[in-house]
Formats: C-alpha cells, sequence, structure tokens
C-alpha cells in the first residue's frame, strides 16, 4: 500500500461512507456530552472493525497502525453523543 493516496469524509451520522473497499488509517471524532460511543463495520451488516467508547466532550483522533482496517465499505453502525467524525482512509 505504499505510496496510496489517503483520502478523507466527514460523517454526521449512521450509514454507509459509500466510498467502497478501503483501508481506514486514521478516525476523528468530536463529542458532546453523554456517553460517547463509536462502532465501524464492514460494510452493512458486516463484522464490527473498531469500537469505542470516548471521553465526552472532546476531540478524539485515533491513528490505526500498519495498513490500517480492511473494509468492504466503511460503515457507521454506533454514533452516540458524537456531532462528527472524519475518516481517513486509502
Amino acid at each position: 500500500m505504499a505510496g496510496s493516496d489517503v483520502k478523507a469524509i466527514r460523517l454526521e451520522d449512521t450509514g454507509s461512507a459509500g466510498v467502497g473497499p478501503a483501508r481506514i488509517r486514521q478516525v476523528q471524532v468530536k463529542t458532546t456530552t453523554g456517553s460517547p460511543r463509536l462502532t465501524l463495520s464492514d460494510g452493512n451488516g458486516g463484522a464490527t472493525v473498531l469500537d469505542m467508547d470516548l471521553d465526552a466532550s472532546d476531540t478524539h483522533s485515533v491513528n490505526i497502525p500498519d495498513e490500517g482496517i480492511r473494509v468492504s465499505d466503511i460503515f457507521v453502525a454506533t454514533f452516540t453523543a458524537c456531532t462528527s467524525i472524519t475518516v481517513f482512509y486509502s
């Protein structure tokens, strides 16, 4: 994957990012009050690939090691107490 172009998409709700096959490289999440949680899956109904409980009222940056998480499509399954997520992928 060396030399792959990295792209970004900003999402504000659950559902598909509509980018097709991808490797998730980094996730940035802005949270609100309450109990923030973000769950990403391998396409709609696929296996959970990332599940995070986050601190409230903060911005979080999560780097994915190595070559990232391979998915058939980036799908936001749970988006609780979050205002937005930016996913960097290739």
